[in-house]
């Protein structure tokens, strides 16, 4: 069990990552977390601002601020492939999207410069981008194309756009065709003051962490308190996509951390050569 002291650590409240909290559910390791509830946008900005101790950050966010936090290693939210819910959903074919309003109706910053390199780079188009909310159908009355994660983006593949006859690009699977990487959407992250301060005790969470991973799908999937606002996805469904999800993080995931650092960091500000330093090394 963890230390009476509660280190504050974050949750996102979407599908892909209820595995990995569900483990700590069952082990009663949360009894000893204060554990903050938000969106993945919210929860990298209070890691960096130290409103948590621990916590997932968008890759984004942990380059642009490499230099106060440490990588908890072989825990991440990824894919080494499609991972159905980080998409580019269009009307057009996405060629044709120079010029066309798309709507970045994601909270994640990792997925919309994923999508804009993308779409730069591969298809050599540039769109002109604005925020929304993350309703396909909305957005479609507006743009020619949008950005979806999350559940949104897996309702949308998987039902929304084969209804409305849309084109879904899984930008996982497109970062993989392009470059033969994994691709990295969140770490989880320790700040480096509470790294010094508590080292024990990051240590226990992280081990907590990793044996929640023995839970993982099957045993969520299969239990009857499995939270009903994701009872539309069957557990065929479920089991295709805890499968498709890369939740690793070791020496093929650092590398397209690596790569996909060098092709963004100009448009985000980071150094493409800072180091990425692991938990394991920074004791």
């Amino acid at each position: 069990m963890l230390s009476v002291d509660k280190p504050r650590v974050g949750h996102i409240q979407f599908l892909n990552c209820i595995p990995i909290y569900w483990g700590l559910v069952r082990s009663g390791a949360l009894l000893d977390l204060d554990l903050v509830k938000d969106t993945p946008e919210r929860l990298s900005e209070q890691l960096v601002a130290g409103d948590l101790d621990i916590g997932p950050i968008s890759l984004v966010e942990y380059l642009r601020h490499a230099e106060d936090l440490v990588v908890l290693p072989d825990l991440a939210v990824g894919s080494d492939g499609p991972v159905m819910s980080c998409n580019l959903v269009s009307q057009l074919p996405f060629a044709e999207l120079g010029g066309e309003r798309v709507a970045l109706g994601s909270t994640s910053r990792t997925t919309v410069q994923l999508a804009q390199l993308v779409l730069r780079e591969r298809y050599g188009v540039q769109p002109s981008y604005y925020s929304c909310p993350p309703d396909l159908a909305e957005m479609m009355q507006e743009a020619a194309a949008g950005v979806l994660i999350g559940d949104a983006a897996l309702r949308a593949s998987l039902h929304e756009a084969p209804r409305l006859g849309l084109r879904v690009l899984d930008l996982g699977e497109a970062w993989k065709d392009w470059t033969g990487l994994p691709m990295v959407f969140a770490v989880w992250a320790v700040r480096r003051d509470f790294l010094a301060s508590q080292p024990a005790l990051t240590r226990e969470v992280h081990e907590a962490f990793l044996h929640s991973g023995s839970w993982r799908w099957r045993r969520w999937t299969r239990s009857p308190r499995r939270p009903p606002a994701w009872e539309d996805f069957d557990a065929a469904t479920l089991e295709r996509y805890f499968t498709t999800l890369d939740f690793s993080f070791g020496p093929r995931q650092l590398a397209g951390v690596r790569e996909f650092a060098r092709r963004i960091a100009p448009q985000i500000g980071a150094d493409p050569e800072a180091p990425i330093e692991l938990l394991a090394s920074a004791a």
